[in-house]
């Protein structure tokens, strides 16, 4: 399988599996039901809009969208949207969670959520944001610049883990991560060059498994060959970077933003380590990037059964909107137990 390079080739990919069911959390917004028209139209998703009806049904007239009555869920707005959504995943009647019209904290609470959410044990929950930048040439993957907080090593290995796992599924059979801190070389006042030189020797003993790591690596060198010749720097992942592994969730946030904002990039983003693919994006977020986004959560979905055990009885205006997680929320579950 040829590595997937633009966000296009990924929505060309989710196009060739089967058609998947994604519940929409709070789906009255009209670029999610453009998206959503657009996503179906591919073949990539059969909608499951999630709100008040005769909302949704209205915005669809607006767009001219002709919707089947059976893609409409009946159910209030916010929180008990994003519980539906979660609840048709449970049951096995929707295969992709998407975020709508509704805060990200009424969102993540319903995916968290110790007896009902979508937690796996044995699994961080972590985000990727998989970027398109003009001139770059290849997909580059961002972890975690939206949910952990301040991820120690242990953490960090399990967030690099999770990025690397869905690089695989982009045809990048071994990608190429760079552990990102503001200098190249450890120094024990900067706690991320510890780390970043820690996580490349886990990497070599097989403790992250399916990629080559090096660090640490500022930004420039990690993403330009010829900065990093500049600075003499030996390494097989400087200046070829396919994930790069942010220090903290403030610095990666501010990373993605610029990318978005002063280099005009594109960027798709999930929640990870759940039992199904969610798509986590801000109300204010583009068609292009809800549409790549859904791509990517298709594809996982289509490499993958479901792994969730049977079912028991104020939102920025961006793209690149955080949803900070405390560390008890994001850490695996110990196996047989719920989140707490």
């Amino acid at each position: 399988m040829d590595p997937v390079t633009t966000l296009d080739a990924l929505i060309d990919r989710a196009a060739q599996g089967p058609r998947l069911r994604v519940a929409v959390a709070d789906a009255a917004q009209s670029v999610v039901l453009e998206t959503m028209r657009e996503a179906a139209k591919l073949g990539i998703a059969e909608p499951r809009l999630i709100g008040e009806p005769a909302q949704i049904m209205g915005l669809c007239e607006q767009i001219g969208w002709e919707v089947r009555p059976a893609w409409i869920v009946a159910s209030a707005p916010d929180g008990a949207a994003a519980a539906k959504a979660v609840q048709m995943v449970r049951e096995g009647t929707a295969e992709i969670v998407m975020k709508g019209n509704l805060h990200t904290d009424d969102f993540m609470h319903a995916l968290l959520n110790s007896e009902t959410g979508l937690r796996l044990p044995g699994r961080r929950v972590s985000h990727l944001f998989v970027v398109e930048s003009k001139g770059y040439g290849r997909l580059i993957g961002i972890t975690d610049a939206a949910i952990n907080i301040a991820p120690d090593l242990k953490a960090k290995a399990q967030i690099c883990q999770n990025a690397v796992d869905v690089f695989h599924l982009l045809g990048v059979a071994q990608p190429h991560v760079a552990l990102l801190s503001a200098v190249e070389t450890v120094t024990g006042e900067i706690t991320s060059t510890v780390d970043a030189a820690a996580l490349t020797l886990m990497a070599r003993r097989g403790q992250i498994t399916g990629a080559l790591l090096d660090g640490p690596l500022a930004f420039d060198n990690a993403v330009s060959p010829r900065a990093a010749r500049e600075k003499g720097i030996v390494s097989d992942v400087a200046g070829v970077a396919d994930i790069l592994v942010v220090p903290d969730l403030v610095s990666g946030n501010i990373l993605a933003k610029a990318l978005e904002y002063l280099a005009g990039a594109t960027a798709a983003g999930l929640a990870l380590g759940l039992s199904a693919p969610v798509v986590l994006n801000s109300r204010a977020d583009t068609q292009a990037a809800r549409l790549g986004s859904l791509a990517l959560a298709a594809v996982m979905a289509h490499a993958r059964p479901s792994q969730h055990p049977a079912p028991p009885a104020r939102d920025l205006h961006r793209s690149l909107r955080p949803a900070p997680q405390p560390e008890h929320l994001c850490c695996p579950l110990a196996h047989g137990a719920e989140a707490r």
